[in-house]
């Protein structure tokens, strides 16, 4: 996902996807302990993308108290 994707997202879908994407990465992390994944640059990705919806909800969150 790109971060031009992520800040045209609204907030509410922005929370909604951050929560299903955190229980997909729980998900594939515990098939990765049981049968290694083939591509396991999926679980870094992830976790980065994860990383962008968060850094955009803090953006919007400081951005409202102004």
């Amino acid at each position: 996902m790109k971060n031009s994707e992520v800040i045209e997202m609204t907030t509410d879908d922005l929370k909604d996807r951050v929560v299903a994407e955190k229980a997909a990465l729980n998900k594939m992390k515990m098939n990765h302990t049981v049968t290694p994944l083939e591509n396991t640059m999926q679980i870094r990705e992830k976790r980065k993308d994860i990383a962008r919806m968060m850094t955009e909800l803090r953006k919007r969150e400081l951005t409202e108290k102004k």
